[in-house]
């Protein structure tokens, strides 16, 4: 581990993202303990953590994030980078444009996924949908932290490289 990811994991167990308690999770699962990233999240230095630990793995993809969580991860990986992001929402608009995806999604464009937190993988595969819909190349997620439960496994069935900063275990 390197200095940049010491002081991230430091921060982020000093916020305590893993709270322990019932919680019930995105995938509908049942959890003694909850990852609570957004906690992180909105908090600058540890975004800017995060953007710096995620941005190497970009290269020269576009930036997608799912609405809420990832959003403000994808800002901080497009600023570290300067590359584009796209916003993924859970549900078309209702209004307007009535959209899926806010941000231009060009066929044959590459992509990487920012994520806060997997657990099963159905989220990161939204995303990965929606995009390869629009005739996007997707093949890498990056998030900060795998509760181990299965994401990494149902992604590369669908040929999408799973890369975590931390296990939930590293930060408990």
């Amino acid at each position: 581990m390197v200095g940049r990811e010491i002081l991230l994991k430091q921060l982020l167990k000093d916020m305590k993202v893993v709270q322990t308690g019932e919680f019930i999770l995105a995938s509908g699962k049942k959890s003694n303990y909850f990852v609570n990233i957004k906690r992180a999240s909105t908090n600058p230095q540890v975004l800017r953590e995060i953007g710096k630990a995620m941005a190497p793995y970009v290269g020269e993809a576009k930036i997608a994030g799912m609405a809420l969580g990832a959003v403000p991860l994808a800002v901080a990986v497009a600023l570290e980078t300067n590359r584009p992001f796209v916003m993924v929402r859970k549900e078309p608009k209702d209004h307007g444009t009535k959209d899926l995806i806010e941000g231009e999604v060009l066929p044959g464009e590459k992509f990487v996924i920012v994520e806060d937190v997997a657990t099963t993988g159905g989220s990161t595969m939204r995303v990965v949908s929606a995009l390869r819909e629009k005739g996007a190349n997707v093949s890498k997620a990056v998030v900060v932290v795998d509760r181990q439960e299965g994401a990494r496994e149902m992604l590369m069935e669908h040929g999408i490289e799973l890369i975590s900063l931390f296990t939930a275990k590293d930060l408990a």
